[in-house]
């Protein structure tokens, strides 16, 4: 479905039906209020309304906020792929939600059908959006960007999509080098050997029962003069079947979405290129598989990380902060950045403290977090903070080695996972650091807002918004 902005009257465009928007004081003043009200449609928000004889589609909203008019457009865009339109047009909202309609249509109608044998294809070819504004080309500008961060996105859930058969950590790579390939970035690949050199001990153990190899993933955005240098880590577990600490099978289903915090990392590379931000942007991500196996990493195992900090093996299943020690180790020695950020679906445990909805925010800076709380309410995405405290880092103690891979009491599981990897940031980078816990935001078997079943490509959206921000 292709998305079109004119600058010109929706009488001018030629399309199969016309959408509209309607509060229900809109409602009240309409001409067409007599049919509608016969139909029962009272413009409550999300709501519709066909007037097949006259080729209008009524959608019911709230306000013509961003939240707003990304949620109707994403019941507007459901009700016309179930129909036999494949034109519509629509009047632009203010510029603050155009975001929103975009966001509602492309991430509201996206699907992900590859493996299906004869899959349904709508009708619905093409969307005219109608803009007379003295400022048509700032509307044009931040269209055009929205269409930039929403296709991003919609890259991303594609990745996280993918079947395990057919994306591994070597898969990974290649596709990595591919986007840098189109979006002219620089991409560097650490094979096994090289992790080898760089003792990269966690993250090698992790993926030592799986027949595919490890590989870390560099990739590079470098705009001339920019005003920041932005370094992302993401993990990429390809699968995770829990290791010897072995998943419950219902558990280990959707574990293709253990990747989204390294495919979350590419989709945010390939909105900044394309946005043509001023900041530099790198991406390092730990790609491996989590198998069993006679060579598998074993509860009870101490491994050596790559800074050298010595980790006892609890449970196998707790393998995302093995690999990401070591990828945010090399992300800190190789380049001195600005800020650092990583992305994991680390945690059950952040469900449970903030809903499947939200992603979990941790660090030390207030400072960061309210900068990302800012960016998230103008994104759509959602977050939450979750507090640091000096009692739940003592639950990582370990008897044996220098920290454990796991708390010894089962509460505030989010928050002592953030607090391991904080064991791996250096002093100088606390205060610029902050982990974003994806596990219950990345990936839903059932459809809300603009997220359809799947992966909902998780934190490009928030991090594209951050970026322009800066």
């Amino acid at each position: 479905m292709k998305l079109e902005l004119f600058n010109k009257p929706i009488t001018n465009i030629e399309a199969d039906i016309t959408v509209e928007f309607l509060t229900s004081d809109d409602l009240k003043e309409h001409s067409e209020v007599k049919m509608l009200n016969k139909a029962g449609f009272q413009a409550e928000q999300d709501s519709i309304c066909f007037l097949h004889e006259k080729n209008i589609l009524f959608c019911g909203i709230d306000s013509k906020n961003n939240d707003d008019i990304r949620s109707a457009s994403v019941s507007v865009v459901k009700a016309l792929k179930t129909s036999n339109y494949e034109s519509a047009k629509l009047n632009s909202p203010n510029i603050e939600s155009i975001s929103g309609l975009v966001e509602g249509f492309i991430l509201g109608g996206y699907t992900y059908n590859n493996y299906k044998s004869e899959p349904k294809i709508a009708k619905l070819k093409s969307v005219f959006v109608a803009c007379e504004a003295s400022n048509y080309d700032e509307f044009q500008s931040s269209f055009e960007d929205a269409l930039i961060i929403a296709g991003a996105t919609c890259f991303t859930r594609d990745i996280v999509n993918t079947p395990p058969q057919e994306l591994n950590p070597q898969t990974l790579a290649s596709l990595a080098q591919k986007l840098a390939g189109e979006n002219k970035l620089d991409c560097t690949i650490l094979q096994e050997e090289e992790l080898q050199k760089e003792r990269m001990g966690a993250m090698l153990a992790v993926g030592r029962a799986s027949t595919h190899g490890s590989a870390l993933i560099h990739l590079a955005y470098k705009p001339k003069n920019p005003k920041k240098v932005i370094s992302l880590v993401g993990k990429g577990l390809t699968y995770d079947s829990g290791g010897l600490s072995l998943k419950p099978a219902t558990s280990m289903v959707t574990m293709k979405m253990d990747k989204a915090g390294a495919c979350a990392v590419l989709g945010i590379m390939k909105a900044v290129s394309e946005l043509k931000l001023d900041i530099e942007v790198h991406a390092f991500i730990g790609a491996v598989e989590n198998m069993i196996g006679g060579d598998a990493y074993k509860p009870d195992d101490v491994l050596i990380s790559r800074s050298k900090t010595t980790i006892e093996v609890r449970n196998t299943d707790a393998e995302g902060r093995l690999v990401l020690a070591d990828v945010l180790s090399y992300a800190q020695d190789t380049l001195k950045a600005d800020a650092l950020f990583d992305f994991a679906t680390l945690t059950g445990a952040c469900m449970v403290a903030l809903g499947q909805y939200t992603t979990g925010v941790m660090g030390h800076s207030s400072k960061l977090k309210h900068d990302f709380s800012k960016a998230a309410s103008n994104s759509g995405e959602l977050v939450g903070s979750l507090p640091f405290n000096k009692h739940l880092k003592k639950l990582l103690k370990s008897e044996i080695a220098d920290i454990s891979n796991t708390a010894s009491k089962p509460y505030g599981g989010a928050i002592t996972a953030g607090l391991f990897l904080d064991r791996f940031i250096k002093e100088d980078m606390k205060q610029k650091w902050l982990h974003f816990d994806i596990a219950g935001s990345a990936y839903t078997e059932s459809p809300w807002d603009c997220n359809v079943h799947g992966a909902t490509g998780a934190g490009v959206r928030l991090m594209s918004q951050y970026l322009k921000n800066l």
